[in-house]
């Protein structure tokens, strides 16, 4: 968004009515605003009343140029709720506090209150969506999403709908009954959106559907059909990387790129690509540490290595570990192990060392269990 929302002009009449800030959730110096909002995916956005901090809209995931002014519309309305409304506005209040269980609950009263044409209805459903996902109530998602896609298929949110929807779809119990009916209409769903033109989705989100469906041929055990999905996934890419004007926007889609190079075992792809963002972006630890995990799937470990230790010198907070996590699996497929040890070890240390707010107790066990797994 920072690449290809943020940078359009119509924004500029918001700048009297919002006061903007951009968090970086790897400093330590803004741990107490984590502890406050609790960030649970990458991007989440936050529209925070100054009165008294509270949330009055969380938003996950990216967002179109249309739908943040929507999503700015409708906080600037909140002196205009009854009814459903207040439905809303409480669930949205939930979902900002991070009590996705409660919010899913909230955000389903507000959908059974609303009118046929509810302006909110596509948030809402979103919102709703998200929250099941993080409670882990796969059917429910399942069923909302398949309910909700026929109304939103023409929207901005039909990626969102249809990739959540299919991926809570194949995580449904094996023996549920509704299980693969709802996979093959959610299936057909994601289907349609990649092989249609939708200028007004964002590319980010029509990647999340090919990697939804790439999952669900996985699932399936459908090893021709991946592959098929995941080499069609890389050719999306690459053209929506070729038609950014900016380097800031080639190199968006680096992440994606990188995933699906390495999922059809064609790591060395992602090479050239990673070398130009290094070069372009000289302070950015992405570029360098990405570059560690194509060369180590490539097995030239001394070159991971190398750019392992440029990522570390930039890297900071949270993504340390992550990196130092990944240079200990670059040794354990070079075969040095008391290497590996020392890398998970400070990766412990790392993580151990972050203060309340980007402290992850389930990530130090994590790392606890590998360490204690080596042989």
């Amino acid at each position: 968004m920072r690449a290809f929302v943020f940078t359009d002009e119509s924004l500029k009449r918001y700048a009297g009515q919002f006061v903007w800030l951009s968090i970086d959730t790897e400093k330590a110096s803004n741990a107490d605003f984590l502890k406050k909002f609790p960030v649970q995916a990458w991007p989440s956005f936050y529209v925070v009343n100054a009165k008294d901090e509270s949330v009055a809209i969380r938003w996950v995931g990216g967002a179109t140029l249309p739908q943040l002014k929507k999503l700015l519309t409708d906080v600037t309305k909140t002196n205009q709720r009854s009814g459903v409304g207040e439905a809303l506005a409480r669930a949205d209040r939930l979902y900002g506090q991070g009590k996705n269980a409660e919010a899913a609950d909230a955000y389903r009263e507000a959908l059974r209150l609303a009118p046929p044409e509810w302006p909110q209805y596509a948030r809402a459903i979103e919102s709703r969506l998200f929250a099941l996902q993080r409670i882990h109530d796969s059917k429910a998602c399942a069923q909302t999403a398949s309910e909700a896609f026929p109304r939103l298929a023409q929207t901005p949110s039909a990626a969102n709908v249809a990739a959540s929807g299919l991926d809570c779809a194949v995580s449904m119990k094996a023996d549920d009954p509704e299980r693969e009916k709802l996979i093959a209409d959610l299936r057909q769903a994601c289907r349609d959106l990649v092989s249609s033109s939708r200028p007004d989705i964002a590319a980010d989100d029509l990647s999340s559907v090919y990697i939804s469906l790439a999952n669900e041929r996985e699932a399936a055990h459908d090893e021709e059909g991946t592959k098929k999905i995941e080499s069609d996934w890389a050719t999306f890419l690459e053209g929506a990387a070729a038609h950014a004007r900016t380097a800031e926007g080639r190199a968006a889609f680096d992440s994606h790129r990188l995933s699906a190079y390495l999922d059809l075992k064609e790591p060395e792809r992602a090479i050239p690509m990673l070398e130009a963002s290094e070069k372009d972006f000289p302070n950015d630890y992405n570029p360098p540490a990405r570059l560690a995990m194509a060369y180590k799937a490539m097995k030239r470990f001394d070159d991971a290595l190398a750019a392992s230790d440029r990522a570390l010198t930039k890297a900071y907070g949270p993504r340390k570990i992550l990196i130092w996590n990944n240079r200990a699996d670059i040794y354990i497929a070079k075969g040095d192990l008391p290497a590996a040890r020392e890398a998970i070890q400070e990766a412990l240390h790392t993580a151990e060392d972050l203060p309340a707010g980007q402290r992850s107790e389930n990530q130090i066990a994590s790392l606890k269990k590998k360490l204690s797994d080596m042989p």
